[in-house]
């Protein structure tokens, strides 16, 4: 696997099925959906939606909202996750925190109901370097911390950017963490006018990644943990290596050409030192749309080899936006742990190589792509251990 890989040590989140690691688990292979009709929603905010929001929780020590409480409690299960499998932090650890949105209840608040006129501590909450700043405080790292944005790519993103900390020796360790909790009502709105998001029908029967009838997906909500490093003695997987491009074409539109992002699974598997004929398995973005459900399984036809299969978990725990990419590969980093891939089971007719319910996994990598709005194309090449 060369020298260059790291290892995710530990894992913590928080999600739509609720607060840990094992609710998440717990949800994903039991096939339950995490979204529920929930009030408030819509142009008169009248209407019930489908959204898998994080349930109220946390420590009020943790910060004023479910967004502050949500990052922390991820951060630090992974952490004591971490240190329980035998990790021990280095001199310099470092947090890389991937948001888009920020703290959007907070904000709302600040303007519409308080009148931008706050305290300077209820100020401070509001800035995103805080929930970072706090963190680091509770556990006394000293490496960099910083927030990384790509819209739904930020966790492949900030995961690839953690591993080119440790390659480049500037930290010894990486706590990443990526939360995304903005499925407000009017989120949500502006999403379901853009066409992708469905509101109004239950998340098996809207959201099919890969099979007929697909309407699009399910908002979501979550945080989650993890502790990379290239100390551990027993990580849950291997992160060998990664790519990213974009392709300037469209705000919302994935090029039709697919240059991009067959450059950019190209150049993932040789970053990652790996072949083709390696991959068992891709781990997809999967919304459930028409193009990106159509370039990503036109890319998995031409380059994986045909033993391999495809999934997407979106239909169980939502479309968590920005941290849409981290959820998923913690999906797939428990399933390796635990012997069982917890894929959705299949609804309708569709791909051929769709993965239908929980299985048990063959021999091989896993490839997670991850296509953020705007065109950012995303891929990350995960191990099992040896």
């Amino acid at each position: 696997m060369g020298a260059q890989h790291c290892g995710i040590n530990g894992i913590g989140a928080v999600t739509g099925y609720g607060w840990g690691r094992e609710a998440l688990w717990d949800g994903l292979v039991g096939g339950e959906v995490a979204a529920r009709p929930i009030g408030g929603h819509g142009p008169d905010r009248d209407q019930t939606a489908w959204v898998a929001n994080v349930p109220d929780g946390g420590d009020e020590l943790d910060g004023p909202s479910r967004f502050a409480r949500a990052m922390r409690a991820a951060a630090r299960e992974a952490v004591i996750d971490a240190e329980g499998r035998g990790w021990r932090p280095g001199r310099r650890v470092g947090l890389l925190h991937a948001a888009v949105l920020g703290d959007l209840e907070l904000w709302r608040n600040f303007y519409a109901t308080r009148g931008a006129d706050v305290s300077v501590r209820d100020y401070l909450s509001l800035m995103p370097s805080t929930p970072v700043s706090t963190f680091m405080q509770e556990f006394g790292f000293h490496g960099p911390a910083m927030n990384v944005s790509a819209t739904c790519a930020s966790g492949n993103a900030g995961l690839l950017s953690a591993k080119a900390w440790l390659n480049a020796d500037i930290v010894d360790d990486v706590v990443f963490v990526a939360t995304d909790l903005s499925s407000t009502p009017e989120t949500v709105l502006h999403f379901s006018r853009l066409g992708v998001a469905i509101t109004d029908a239950e998340p098996l029967q809207a959201c099919r990644p890969f099979q007929e009838g697909s309407r699009g997906f399910i908002m979501g909500e979550g945080s989650v943990g993890m502790v990379l490093s290239k100390r551990s003695p027993n990580p849950y997987a291997h992160v060998l290596g990664g790519a990213m491009s974009h392709d300037a074409h469209h705000v919302t539109s994935v090029d039709p050409n697919l240059t991009e992002l067959v450059r950019c699974f190209t150049e993932a598997l040789a970053n990652a030192g790996a072949e083709p004929s390696q991959v068992r398995y891709l781990n997809a973005h999967g919304p459930g749309t028409q193009q990106c459900d159509r370039a990503e399984a036109a890319v998995f036809e031409k380059l994986l080899p045909t033993d391999a299969e495809l999934y997407s978990v979106k239909p169980l725990v939502g479309h968590c936006m920005g941290a849409a990419s981290a959820v998923e590969i913690s999906a797939t980093a428990l399933g390796y742990d635990r012997g069982l891939i917890p894929a959705p089971p299949k609804v309708a007719p569709g791909h051929p190589r769709l993965l239908d319910g929980p299985t048990a996994p063959a021999d091989g990598l896993t490839l997670k792509s991850s296509l953020g709005l705007g065109g950012h194309n995303s891929v990350v090449v995960l191990a099992p251990l040896a």
